[in-house]
């Protein structure tokens, strides 16, 4: 596992003043697919109780295991022998106002734009992955602009802090055309989706996150707590454990068998391929609010308007 943070647009090694093209190219010889993975809202690589690369993006997160999950370990690294693959451990700046944080989100997706073209480069024929929480997906989409067809191959979008058009948008571009796009979202989530679409300006008028759902053909959309979703992915032999929570933004990797189900989309796409994840989902998502409906209809007390858009 490589540990690297975007520090001022630019790509620097965690913890150590080693140059990161010297790591990259001693990772040359690693077989098995890269999966460059990356935090949301909040976080700060060096931060002394924030830092990703001691909580989730670690292989021995300093959290109880149980609030602070190894994506790396959980994702198969450390784990396997042989072409167990390359994890990138990608941290950036999350804190401040949110508006300030998606701004460093996207100028840190420039510099992921960088890091991807030089791996693919350097080997055309190993597939590069990446998964994403929140905000952290801002990443992925940015780089979309600015990679080749082919260099990023899946991208898993946790709990996506985007708004569709923006999304639409990169998966319309060279690059975008060519990844697949799983938007993994749960009305867990519809609080804070709610919140960023009134506090981040949309792209154009009306326009939702994608947490509403992304139709496009090839985008999937999994509603991990949907019951006819998850009797899907446990037909399939991924079963995700069904929702504790009536809100929750991190449920999307807390939950027991998410990461699990990321594994192996991540691990084996040409098994599950976004055609199998398909057929067996509804036609679309639940509507915002209705895990909110359904545990208290008639209050009038809530920080917002059930019925809302």
């Amino acid at each position: 596992m490589i540990r690297i943070n975007v520090k001022q647009d630019a790509l620097h090694l965690h913890g150590t003043m080693r140059p990161l093209a010297s790591v990259l190219e001693t990772a040359r010889r690693v077989d098995g697919p890269v999966i460059v993975m990356t935090h949301g809202f909040k976080y700060r690589p060096g931060h002394p109780q924030s830092c990703p690369h001691r909580h989730i993006l670690s292989m021995e997160p300093e959290a109880l295991p149980w609030l602070a999950p190894s994506w790396p370990r959980e994702l198969g690294f450390g784990t396997v022998e042989g072409d167990g693959g390359l994890a990138i451990a990608l941290g950036w700046d999350g804190r401040g106002a949110l508006w300030q944080a998606r701004s460093r989100a996207v100028r840190a997706g420039q510099a992921l734009a960088r890091l991807v073209e030089g791996l693919h480069r350097m080997r055309p024929d190993r597939p590069i992955h990446f998964i994403g929480h929140s905000m952290g997906v801002e990443l992925a989409l940015e780089a979309l602009h600015l990679l080749p067809p082919g260099a990023l191959r899946r991208i898993i979008s946790v709990s996506g802090a985007v708004y569709c058009g923006r999304a639409q948008e990169a998966l319309h571009t060279p690059a975008g055309q060519a990844v697949e796009f799983i938007n993994v979202t749960s009305r867990e989530n519809d609080l804070f989706d709610w919140l960023y679409e009134r506090v981040v300006a949309p792209p154009r008028p009306s326009d939702r996150t994608i947490g509403a759902g992304l139709d496009l053909a090839n985008a999937v959309t999994l509603q991990l707590d949907c019951s006819d979703t998850l009797h899907h992915l446990a037909r399939l032999g991924l079963p995700v454990s069904p929702p504790q929570h009536r809100v929750c933004h991190w449920s999307g990797y807390m939950r027991p068998g998410a990461l699990n189900l990321y594994r192996h989309l991540l691990r084996q796409p040409q098994h599950l391929t976004l055609e199998l994840l398909r057929h067996g989902l509804p036609a679309q998502p639940a509507p915002r609010w209705s895990r909110i409906r359904a545990w208290s209809p008639a209050r009038t007390d809530l920080p917002f308007a059930p019925n809302a858009s």
